[in-house]
């Protein structure tokens, strides 16, 4: 499928092949639910968003491993010597020196993707060596914009839009901010491991918890309902950020729509699954069943196929009737979708 995909997209260069094929081999192994939706897009574009995510990946690898030594000072350097890679890569890409930059500077390069996406995701990379917790939401909000918002911002010009891009942005946003605050409170007990506490300390407060009684959960495996109540407020603002973000659905090109309709789903997904878990994400991880998700992509493919029938239609009557049932499937697809994470 590698080859398949990299000759759709015209990558014929033996060093990007393999660069791309690098990316494609982080996302399959880190983001299993969003890997499992790019198998939605159309082949030509799946290496523009291995190199997007397989970029973002190594980057939090560096920062986050709990398999290397939690040796701050390393970790700083090799993130530094990351983004003077990725800066030279984006000047000129036969500059680069690590494969995953060098896809996505070639990603950039053919997509159009504002630089400055890139600068402010590793300015919210550079924060997590030495920022450990978030005093309230909106200091939260303003790390997010660099960790979550921009590769949702990133990733827009790959899916493409039937409004103008500026139009379909703060949905986009808003998307990559709900993916990120999902995996926020699936993680809490992991980020403890780590030394930081993302769930916002004046949302912890209110239900009388801070950072020890979190600690003091994680070591003995107990719970308290304080606890459970504040990780309940935390999905609550997640599902609101979901609400929001699915407003742009119905703004991408329709044979993108199938592959973010699925994340969404998944991702949704794991907030029930949290619920159902009883909040105990300080002693276990949460995930979707694989039922579910065997289930969730079915659709997927369906809806894909629904989308390119209507693309190859053509013009005249028949291509009036297969946009009228795609428009009719979009607003169903949209709607579902927001009864599913309400």
């Amino acid at each position: 499928m590698t080859n398949r995909e990299l000759d759709a997209a015209g990558i014929t260069d033996p060093a990007l092949r393999d660069a791309y094929s690098r990316c494609r081999s982080l996302n399959a192994r880190h983001g299993k639910t969003y890997f499992l939706a790019t198998r939605l897009l159309p082949v030509e574009r799946r290496p523009a968003v291995h190199a997007l995510y397989g970029f973002a990946r190594w980057a939090d690898d560096i920062v986050d491993s709990l398999a290397a030594p939690l040796d701050t000072g390393s970790r700083s350097r090799d993130l530094a010597d990351l983004q003077s890679d990725l800066e030279r890569g984006l000047l000129d890409r036969k500059k680069c020196t690590d494969p995953v930059v060098l896809a996505l500077a070639d990603t950039a390069q053919r997509y159009d993707i504002d630089h400055r996406h890139f600068s402010d995701f590793m300015t919210s990379m550079r924060s997590d060596l030495h920022v450990t917790d978030y005093p309230t939401l909106d200091d939260l909000q303003t790390y997010m914009h660099g960790s979550a918002a921009v590769i949702g911002l990133q990733m827009l010009p790959v899916l493409g839009t039937v409004v103008p891009r500026e139009e379909a942005a703060p949905s986009a946003a808003a998307l990559g901010v709900a993916f990120q605050m999902t995996n926020f409170l699936r993680d809490v007990g992991e980020d403890l491991d780590r030394g930081r506490v993302y769930l916002p300390a004046d949302l912890l407060q209110v239900h009388g918890v801070d950072r020890e009684f979190l600690l003091w959960s994680r070591k003995t495996g107990r719970s308290d309902p304080r606890i459970v109540e504040a990780l309940r407020a935390f999905e609550h603002l997640t599902r609101a950020v979901y609400r929001e973000a699915v407003r742009g659905l119905a703004m991408l090109d329709p044979v993108s729509r199938p592959c973010i309709r699925t994340a969404f789903v998944l991702y949704g997904g794991i907030l029930d699954a949290i619920a159902e878990d009883g909040y105990a994400v300080l002693h276990r991880r949460s995930a979707v069943p694989r039922p579910r998700r065997a289930a969730v992509a079915l659709d997927g493919l369906m809806r894909v196929m629904a989308a390119r029938a209507t693309s190859r239609a053509g013009t005249g009557p028949f291509a009036v009737r297969a946009q009228d049932r795609l428009r009719s499937e979009q607003r169903e697809s949209t709607s579902q979708a927001q009864k599913e994470i309400a």
